[in-house]
């Protein structure tokens, strides 16, 4: 769980969070994000819809802020919530982003919330790391991810 959603739930009341995240391939790479707020992991680009805001709106606003190139998003692929133990369900939608070739020269490109993020990624299938949801992440790794439905997971483990 990320230290904003801690932030945002200092209390500890039950809080449902929405999420939008990128599915950003290029020559059957993977491009994954490390947020400086969470040095542990690396996640799929994207962030929190804000009010007011559809969900393709916030994940075109999250990944041009994050890296710096606006996304032709595609179809939607998963659907995703779990419970965290910080008493926050996130429901997580996961988009097709089309143009992976823009974001080859990530660290070229001017970020306006550069900040944001300590490491940009480009995985292969063979990489041994920790894709989450892992359901996800083991789609990827058996070239699964992009289907004609959209898949919806429960992810059980807590965070």
């Amino acid at each position: 769980m990320s230290k904003l959603d801690r932030k945002m739930n200092a209390d500890n009341t039950k809080k449902f969070v929405i999420r939008c995240r990128a599915i950003i391939f290029h020559d059957g790479k993977l491009l994954l994000v490390r947020h400086s707020s969470d040095s542990g992991y690396v996640a799929l680009p994207g962030g929190h819809l804000e009010w007011g805001e559809d969900v393709k709106s916030c994940l075109s606003r999250e990944i041009t802020e994050e890296l710096g190139v606006k996304p032709v998003i595609g179809r939607l692929l998963y659907v995703n919530t779990f419970v965290s133990s910080e008493n926050i369900q996130p429901l997580e939608f996961f988009f097709e982003v089309l143009n992976g070739k823009d974001y080859i020269d990530s660290d070229k490109i001017v970020r306006s919330h550069a900040h944001e993020l300590s490491g940009i990624y480009w995985v292969s299938p063979e990489d041994n790391v920790k894709i989450l949801p892992p359901k996800l992440g083991d789609d990827f790794r058996e070239g699964r991810v992009s289907s004609n439905e959209v898949r919806y997971i429960k992810d059980d483990e807590v965070r």
